[in-house]
């Protein structure tokens, strides 16, 4: 895998994959967590004008249906080539709210080619818990995603294997972070009982841990479902100023504002990469992608916690694996 330093993911060159690079996407079926702002925003307002039936995926229906009217107003009719723009109130806080919104979901639609992990919460006020008591990073980050992929694997496996499907072009994209930039020794932490542990310590400690877990699923998935032709990758979509830095003190938006100074639509190129480029082969599976829109190595924590440790590993996703297996099967 190419090898990316420092200075190049922190400032990218320019994008090569963009909506012009995209074929029509009529009769295809997206869905996109996170979908209503920043980075998802974009991302699904560029799938619906290239002709797709795209799944704004939020936490109530005044965002989806906001966004999806805000989409309208800023495309025009005469931009859309026959895609659909459709709701989906999901509250990966609260995940006793994906089982009703994926059956409905497969009620409805007969395929699903992308399923865009977007959405996601960053540095949360210390001890915020989604509603089942789980740290708020790690539920929204892991375990929801988690659930929502599990549910809707029969539609997914559906789709990538039925005949008139292209090969490869199924996919989970799991969006993270800058792993290169910040990835903490070992990964993740865990707690006697396997539950990872909530650090006090250092800043975003628990959402690098949470997106490291978000890479670790990108691989499970990319071994559940890769026989069937699904891809399931992660990607970095790059630093950008978006709603995900709301939690912030003033001091820290202002210094950070000077870095993050692309726009989210560069976000959503790295997005549309990683759900669509033909560079990305099977041999990328439980792969990562880096912005723009570029195929990268994992950082060697992260890969080292994909091997057992008779395999030479640290055995750290197979460990979470089981916190996530744990946690979920109410919600199933």
């Amino acid at each position: 895998m190419p090898q990316i330093s420092q200075f190049s993911a922190f400032f990218p060159p320019a994008p090569k994959f963009t909506d012009k690079n995209l074929p029509s996407l009529k009769g295809k079926v997206y869905i996109v967590t996170g979908g209503a702002s920043g980075v998802g925003y974009e991302l699904a307002k560029i799938l619906y004008v290239a002709g797709g039936t795209v799944y704004i995926a939020a936490r109530s229906t005044p965002r989806c249906e906001g966004a999806i009217k805000k989409i309208k107003l800023e495309t025009g009719a005469s931009a859309n080539k026959n895609g659909e723009l459709k709701s989906m109130v999901v509250d990966l806080a609260d995940m006793t709210t994906l089982k009703p919104a994926a059956e409905k979901f497969m009620r409805v639609e007969s395929r699903l080619d992308v399923l865009v992990h977007n959405a996601a919460v960053m540095t949360p006020p210390a001890g915020s818990k989604n509603k089942h008591g789980h740290d708020l990073e790690f539920g929204t980050n892991c375990l929801a995603p988690y659930v929502l992929t599990i549910l809707l694997e029969p539609i997914i496996s559906r789709t990538a294997t039925a005949s008139a499907t292209q090969p490869l072009s199924v996919r989970i994209v799991w969006v993270v972070s800058l792993l290169q930039g910040g990835t903490l020794p070992g990964a993740m932490k865990f707690e006697k009982d396997g539950t990872p542990v909530i650090l006090e310590k250092p800043f975003m400690g628990n959402y690098l841990q949470s997106k490291a877990g978000a890479a670790w699923l990108a691989d499970e998935f990319s071994n559940r479902l890769g026989s069937k032709g699904v891809l399931s990758i992660s990607v970095h979509p790059g630093l950008m100023k978006t709603e995900l830095q709301r939690n912030w003190g003033p001091f820290t938006r202002v210094a950070m504002s000077l870095l993050f100074r692309s726009p989210p639509v560069f976000g959503a190129y790295s997005e549309l990469y990683a759900g669509f480029s033909p560079e990305i082969k099977a041999e990328h599976n439980g792969g990562h992608m880096m912005a723009w829109g570029r195929i990268a190595e994992l950082p060697k924590d992260i890969i080292q916690g994909l091997k057992s440790k008779a395999e030479g590993g640290t055995g750290a996703k197979e460990k979470f694996m089981k916190y996530c297996d744990r946690e979920v099967k109410d919600f199933l």
